[in-house]
């Protein structure tokens, strides 16, 4: 479980996040919505620690991030652009050293290795170097090293940015699984459908303001609306729709 609360976040002159306030629960998916600069990457880069608000804290399962920021994001599985993967490695090597960064040892980083190749069904990429993957072979390699450790958490920033119409199916088939197994996911996106299909709970928000919370069909009877697109719209007041 993820527990944001009362982040705060001045960057330049601009208030990224105000007062924030969320929960994500465990075997659930958990979406950020909101328009360009609304705040999102940012309250999630400082769920995961990589950035120190002015105030507030985020709490997953128990450790703060301020406080315990180790043990907090050993908690966490932290989703990469699937296009930044160190091609000279090979998708065993690339998962088994970040399962080391999280604090196994060779010996278990090995053998967790080993169970999420074959969990992903990678078995067959499994020594050959990234470079020249496709898409989905890209995807599978990224999520296999954000939950090879078996954490709880798994935040995701725009996981489809760039995936063809395959890898998409693949990648949202593989996270409702997660969360049919209890774990917490929390994701932003700009595409309106793939929330809708995925979320059982949306975060709307606006100029680093939490704007309004529930699942698609409540943010819909909250704003008397038929689609979550135009309760979004209607919640934020732009018509200008949605962007990272």
């Amino acid at each position: 479980m993820i527990k944001v609360e009362h982040l705060t976040k001045t960057i330049g002159d601009v208030n990224a996040l105000q007062d924030f306030s969320f929960s994500a629960e465990n075997g659930q998916i958990t979406g950020l919505l909101g328009p360009n600069g609304a705040g999102k990457t940012t309250a999630l880069r400082s769920v995961f620690g990589m950035l120190k608000p002015d105030h507030g804290d985020a709490i997953i399962d128990g450790f703060s991030i301020l406080q315990n920021p180790m043990q907090a994001r050993q908690q966490l599985g932290l989703f990469p652009d699937p296009f930044g993967l160190y091609e000279r490695l090979t998708p065993r090597e690339y998962i088994e050293y970040f399962a080391q960064l999280n604090g196994m040892n060779k010996t278990t980083a090995k053998q967790a290795t080993q169970q999420v190749l074959e969990l992903m069904k990678m078995q067959e990429i499994a020594d050959r170097r990234c470079k020249g993957f496709s898409q989905g072979q890209r995807m599978k390699t990224a999520l296999a090293q954000a939950i090879v450790h078996k954490p709880n958490n798994i935040v995701l920033d725009e996981p489809t940015r760039g995936l063809d119409v395959m890898s998409t199916k693949m990648l949202r088939n593989t996270l409702n699984q997660l969360k049919h197994q209890g774990h917490c996911i929390l994701f932003s996106s700009h595409v309106m459908h793939e929330v809708s299909a995925l979320c059982d709970k949306v975060i709307v928000m606006n100029k680093g303001k939490l704007i309004a919370q529930g699942s698609p069909d409540e943010l819909c009877q909250m704003t008397n609306q038929s689609c979550l697109e135009d309760a979004f719209f209607k919640l934020t007041g732009t018509d200008e729709g949605i962007a990272a």
